[in-house]
């Protein structure tokens, strides 16, 4: 195998494009290059080390082509953290940072955040990619997000989590509903009907089924969704109950249905993941330390919303 220290971040750059793009002559497109220059940084990429990364049959990444993307993505963050620190350094805090956030969290701190920071750090740019926390893990330990707001707990070895707040668990149901008739239930009365439910494994079914067992019962399922703000929204739409957290439910919002407080519930906690690996960049850095600010200011005026008192 070749020395890699005559590797080129050029080379990098195109194998990373072709992987997101999907094609040669895209990613050129992408690089504002032709497609004969992406051609030749791969290959002599391949020749380096001594495999072959895109199957050009296939139109995909091989295995290996698969694993030095994912390195690659985490050089090119560590590059852009180290150009960010440097700018920082010379003058305010600058550069590019890339935030993931669960919807029923980012429809209450987003517009407070951006505005915070567009008046306190005007020159940090922030990308901001919205998700469940199941699809929002792989690109922040990939090197594709730099934080993520995510439900907890988080048991991935190469994640940091800063705990921000937790929430309680109430019912929405439609006034068509029985349930929608009480002002408190339970969880044994819950579990005697067919809910909307996230699917088992997820950090909020866990908690849910947690506090079933504890009472005894199991829960139903009429449907499993991997997504709080469409589960919400279709209990709203009155397709049945869904046990929900409490931002899931602004206090602005009313319609044909009911918002039910649930005796001796489970709580949501949410946190700010970031990679263990890496300093993380002054965009980073000040993103985080305001998402923090925002949340003590701001959580505990949402009904039964609270900021973190214990690090998970």
């Amino acid at each position: 195998m070749a020395s890699l220290a005559a590797m080129d971040l050029r080379q990098l750059a195109a194998l990373v494009a072709v992987a997101e793009t999907g094609t040669f002559s895209a990613a050129a497109d992408r690089l504002h290059t032709v497609q004969s220059n992406v051609s030749t940084h791969i290959a002599r990429l391949e020749r380096e080390l001594g495999v072959t990364l895109v199957d050009r049959a296939a139109g995909r990444l091989t295995e290996e082509g698969t694993a030095v993307v994912a390195r690659a993505r985490r050089v090119q963050g560590e590059l852009d953290a180290l150009a960010a620190d440097v700018a920082s350094m010379r003058d305010d805090v600058m550069g590019q940072v890339r935030l993931g956030v669960i919807g029923t969290t980012g429809r209450w701190l987003m517009p407070p955040l951006l505005g915070a920071m567009a008046r306190d750090y005007p020159r940090v740019a922030i990308r901001l990619l919205e998700g469940n926390t199941t699809n929002l893990m792989p690109p922040l330990t990939g090197g594709e997000l730099d934080l993520a707001v995510v439900n907890l707990p988080l048991r991935d070895p190469e994640v940091h989590v800063d705990p921000l707040f937790e929430e309680d668990f109430v019912l929405v149901a439609p006034n068509w509903h029985q349930l929608a008739a009480q002002k408190q239930v339970t969880i044994g009365e819950i579990a005697e009907h067919e809910l909307l439910l996230p699917p088992p494994g997820t950090a909020i079914r866990v908690a849910l089924d947690a506090a079933a067992s504890e009472a005894a019962v199991e829960l139903r399922a009429q449907a499993e969704l991997d997504g709080v703000r469409l589960m919400t929204s279709l209990a709203f739409e009155g397709f049945g109950p869904a046990i929900v957290p409490s931002s899931a439910v602004p206090p602005w919002l009313s319609g044909d249905w009911q918002r039910v407080d649930i005796k001796g519930a489970p709580v949501r906690a949410v946190g700010l993941a970031r990679r263990r690996r890496g300093l993380p960049s002054a965009p980073s850095r000040v993103l985080a330390g305001t998402i923090v600010a925002i949340v003590v200011e701001n959580a505990g005026k949402l009904p039964g919303v609270r900021p973190a008192t214990a690090t998970h």
